[in-house]
């Protein structure tokens, strides 16, 4: 029997929000999966936003966190591009 899937609550902001079109998603993945398996679904679902892929850092519960991150049922995942402004 395997483990069951982490839902976890993924907050998208400027560029994801944009493409995506909504400021928030609940996702699940399979059990082990890493923050940095959040990101490459958003890649490969979006692929306009691949190009982000090597400048997006990784949060988790208000923490920032590097993408091997494991995931943990209920996590608040945010996926922070670069942004500019002033």
């Amino acid at each position: 029997m395997s483990a069951p899937n982490i839902k976890v609550t993924v907050k998208l902001f400027a560029a994801y929000q944009e493409v995506v079109g909504s400021p928030e998603l609940e996702l699940e993945f399979p059990n082990g999966s890493t923050v940095a398996h959040v990101g490459q679904y958003f890649w490969e679902q979006y692929p306009e936003l691949a190009s982000l892929k090597s400048v997006t850092h990784f949060g988790v519960n208000l923490d920032f966190v590097p993408g091997d991150t494991p995931l943990q049922p209920g996590d608040e995942v945010v996926l922070i591009p670069p942004v500019s402004g002033g």
